[in-house]
């Protein structure tokens, strides 16, 4: 995912990049803050999880609808069952 304007990032510790990645890392897997502080701190940038939740609330919304959008028309209108059994209401065999 790439980063937005410059101007969005303005006065910020961390570079653009950083910040972009931990946050489409929040909306895009199914993680807490704390384990999106951990992710970055395996990779040596130390960041509190308070940082982590103001950077989704702050730029979260364009990253969600930019990931809801790409995700959008990927799936078929015919789905293949391969060796499969539904049984619906089955009556007991006598």
């Amino acid at each position: 995912m790439t980063a937005a304007s410059p101007t969005r990032y303005r006065r910020h510790r961390f570079p653009a990049e950083i910040i972009a990645h931990a946050v489409w890392l929040y909306f895009r897997f199914p993680l807490i803050f704390r384990d999106v502080e951990n992710l970055l701190a395996e990779r040596g940038i130390t960041v509190s999880f308070q940082t982590v939740a103001e950077w989704a609330a702050k730029f979260g919304l364009k990253f969600a609808h930019q990931l809801r959008r790409r995700s959008r028309g990927h799936f078929a209108d015919k789905w293949q069952l391969d060796e499969m059994v539904v049984t619906i209401r089955a009556l007991p065999r006598a």
